[in-house]
């Protein structure tokens, strides 16, 4: 059974940092693009950044480019997200997913909060 679990959100002052954990089960991350996605309340859900984990290529939504970095361990079959000087703004719950996203991979998310 394929699972992807998200960790690691939490209520953060405005400039502060958080860390970001996907755990996935029944396969296996060295084949699959992993991205972190986030839906903010009243938006829709939007791409982040997302890893090769075969290469280590990775890309990052203009909007978080460098203030999110995106690794994986494939030992540990994580994918994480370090999100350092964050805003207002990152308020959202955060996904981990395939990319492109199969729906029924969606997982709980994590919830991060940012004050201002």
């Amino acid at each position: 059974e394929v699972q992807l679990v998200e960790s690691g959100g939490g209520l953060v002052q405005a400039g502060g940092s958080l860390r970001l954990s996907c755990l996935l089960s029944g396969f296996t991350i060295d084949r699959y693009t992993i991205g972190w996605f986030r839906q903010a309340p009243g938006k829709g859900r939007e791409g982040v950044s997302c890893i090769t984990t075969s290469d280590g290529t990775t890309w990052y939504a203009d909007s978080v480019r460098g203030r999110l970095t995106i690794s994986s361990d494939s030992a540990k079959n994580t994918v994480s997200l370090q999100m350092n000087s964050l805003k207002p703004e990152d308020t959202a719950v955060y996904y981990c997913n395939v990319v492109p996203p199969l729906q029924n991979y969606w997982g709980q998310g994590t919830q991060v909060t940012v004050s201002s």
